[in-house]
């Protein structure tokens, strides 16, 4: 597996843990977007794309955010017993859209993200300086 590009959108608030987003294209064939970048307590870290998990409410069946108390269609109150949990005991409230399967998978893609981020960085500093990670809906638009 190749990683043939690396796109990233920087993060204007830099006063939170969110550095910037990212998109990778594999074999020059397969597009993973909105990758994250994330600052750490031992450096920048890749976040792999995830949605928000829901559960259903036993009353009327409608899907709720997991922490929600009450069912936003019916008004039900929502058990908490089932909810999913990590090896640590926490409540998941997301889960990988997309991921690598193995340690030398993952490390390939953060080396790659975090080395195209920091050369991100200096070409931000010089004027003139426009992103090249395109938002979805652009996939028709020709690259450059």
């Amino acid at each position: 597996m190749e990683i043939t590009e690396v796109r990233i959108k920087l993060v204007e608030n830099v006063a939170e843990r969110l550095l910037a987003f990212c998109s990778i294209t594999i074999d020059g064939a397969f597009v993973i977007r909105d990758l994250k970048l994330i600052g750490g307590p031992t450096g920048p870290f890749v976040a792999m794309p995830s949605r928000k998990l829901c559960t259903h409410c036993r009353g009327c069946g409608f899907k709720n955010p997991m922490r929600a108390g009450y069912c936003n269609q019916c008004g039900s109150k929502l058990s908490e017993g089932n909810l999913p949990r990590d090896e640590e005991g926490r409540v998941r409230l997301y889960a990988d859209i997309a991921h690598p399967i193995n340690a030398a998978c993952r490390e390939l893609i953060q080396k790659r993200v975090v080395g195209e981020y920091e050369a991100e960085l200096e070409r931000a500093k010089h004027p003139g300086y426009v992103s090249r990670y395109e938002p979805m809906g652009d996939e028709d638009r020709p690259r450059k």
